[in-house]
């Protein structure tokens, strides 16, 4: 009678998976239509802030805007509605809720208009699609971002809805893997991801002895290596907290992730044969990433594309290396790698990883 039990259970969920692997099967990506020329940036944030007087941190923070090499830096925020919530500016605890405001409506809008992008290159209707995970740094309510977002899109009831909350930038890669997750484990399943996160929850002003501002945001397993990166929702905000010895951490030990990863699909390869989609934190941990592997500079080009173009976008900026990684393998054709790692860096500090393979159709 036990035998017969769990020969029908296994029966059951050999019919409930899928046969193969998880596939991406289109991407799309979108921005907010503001945005501020790098080399203006420093100018337009002491201006908005009325922060003009503090000259010598401001001469230091244009520094850090040279070394941060970006070209743009995008935001939902204009400077009619900072001068509308001068609250914004201070952090102080009553601007949280109004901040909540702004990304309850803003967010699944800017989400929808990249879904709805990577929808229309699957050439499916959105009904279809079963699983929603939604990951945003930008908000900590429920119902959130999520719903908003499955009701502009139309998406059916019975949507089985995931939310990712201040996860920070690793997140767009869990995303990822809990997808990859959801697909396998459940036949016919459709899994739509959307990273959106908006600058609204974290622009303030700078105080003396603080030279950082907001990064500029849109939209495995885990190693504890210190203090590295830390979120933390307070009353006036979003507060971020980055050690300068991130770059150092992730030196120290992304190689042995990497391995760990490939070395429980039983197989071995170098480096340089593989196609890199890098969460790109800053230039400074590209840069040792590149170091520490002995990767060709070519690797990590579409990384460095994204954080040159966009600047650092939590856990949007992985989807965003993946779109440029697919444009240039399609350039490549025949030439580009089959297999690739995925990395992504949060809190923690945490190191996500996966293994992809490209499938040309």
């Amino acid at each position: 009678m036990v035998a017969s039990t769990l020969a029908k259970i296994g029966e059951i969920r050999r019919a409930q998976r899928a046969d193969g692997p998880a596939a991406m099967l289109g991407i799309g990506t979108a921005n907010p239509t503001n945005y501020v020329l790098q080399e203006e940036f420093p100018d337009y944030y002491f201006r908005v802030t009325n922060k003009e007087h503090l000259t010598d941190l401001k001469d230091t923070f244009k520094k850090l805007c040279r070394i941060a090499g970006l070209e743009k830096r995008f935001f939902h925020h204009t400077e009619q509605l900072l001068n509308a919530n001068p609250a914004f500016l201070h952090g102080t605890p009553s601007a949280l809720d109004a901040r909540l405001d702004i990304v309850a409506k803003a967010a699944p809008e800017l989400a929808a208009s990249a879904a709805a992008k990577a929808i229309a290159r699957w050439g499916r209707p959105a009904t279809d699609i079963t699983h929603l995970i939604v990951s945003t740094n930008s908000e900590a309510r429920s119902p959130g971002a999520d719903l908003g977002l499955a009701t502009l899109l139309g998406l059916r009831p019975d949507v089985c809805r995931t939310v990712l909350q201040l996860d920070g930038c690793s997140a767009g890669c869990t995303a990822l893997r809990l997808a990859k997750d959801h697909a396998e484990n459940n036949r016919g399943a459709r899994v739509l991801v959307v990273c959106v996160e908006l600058t609204i929850t974290t622009f303030r002003a700078p105080t003396k002895g603080t030279a950082s501002a907001p990064s500029s945001r849109r939209r495995c397993h885990d190693t504890w290596v210190g203090e590295a990166a830390q979120r933390a929702a307070r009353e006036g905000g979003v507060d971020i907290d980055i050690s300068f010895n991130l770059p150092r951490f992730v030196a120290q030990n992304l190689e042995r992730c990497l391995l760990d990863a490939s070395g429980a699909l039983g197989v071995e390869w170098k480096w340089n044969d593989l196609f890199w989609a890098v969460h790109p934190g800053s230039r400074g941990i590209l840069d040792r990433v590149e170091s520490a592997l002995g990767l060709e500079p070519r690797k990590l080009a579409s990384s460095r594309t994204v954080v040159r173009d966009y600047g650092n976008m939590l856990s949007a900026t992985v989807i965003f290396v993946l779109e440029e990684l697919r444009r240039r393998m399609d350039e490549e054709g025949d030439e580009a790698a089959e297999w690739g790692m995925m990395v992504g860096f949060g809190p923690g500090f945490t190191v996500e990883t996966m293994v992809l393979h490209a499938t040309k159709y």
